[in-house]
């Protein structure tokens, strides 16, 4: 269902989404990576977020699971954009950070624990990981898409899964785009 939304919707979503700015949500996690970081932009959707870190040196890796998308991506950002699903990921202790900006969002709450290990065993040792979800605590189909919220507590009970990761930080923040008044939850996950 939502793949095919990102599969028929795919340019107007790039159009949407490619030029807002982000810059204030990629402060804290710059600040926790090291000088020539490689970084995995999952669920890079338009590849907004994948160039502006490729911008800053860093070696950045992503991937989408709309073909569509991918494609966009690919031309956006100059670098090889991987079509794949979440639950495809096989890389282990492999990046210095992970980007899932309005990513995982779209996994559903059985799937989720499943995914985020797979994500967790990529991430390097004292690796850092951003994770957005709408603010709520539940599941729900919207305009085709299918959306699982996340609170605080229900970022902590799903992160309690992981081992060896934790939370540095969690704060909310209005949607970037002028047109959306959502709240977002953001959170720094660590692995130890």
């Amino acid at each position: 269902m939502t793949l095919k939304y990102y599969q028929q919707h795919a340019d107007r979503f790039f159009t949407s989404t490619v030029s807002v700015d982000m810059s204030s949500l990629y402060q804290p996690f710059v600040a926790a990576l090291p000088d020539g970081a490689t970084v995995l932009d999952a669920g890079c959707g338009s590849g907004r977020d994948s160039k502006a870190f490729a911008g800053m040196g860093y070696r950045v890796e992503a991937f989408d699971a709309s073909a569509q998308m991918v494609a966009l991506a690919t031309v956006f950002t100059g670098l090889d954009v991987q079509e794949k699903r979440f639950d495809q990921l096989e890389a282990v202790a492999r990046y210095d950070g992970i980007w899932c900006c309005a990513s995982l969002l779209h996994v559903s709450q059985a799937e989720l624990p499943e995914v985020m290990q797979r994500l967790a065993r990529a991430l390097k040792p004292d690796g850092v990981w951003y994770v957005s979800f709408k603010y709520g605590d539940g599941e729900r189909v919207q305009e085709g898409r299918h959306f699982t919220d996340l609170n605080e507590a229900a970022l902590e009970r799903l992160v309690a899964l992981l081992e060896g990761i934790t939370i540095a930080s969690t704060w909310q923040t209005v949607d970037k785009r002028p047109d959306r008044h959502e709240t977002w939850l953001n959170a720094l996950l660590r692995k130890i």
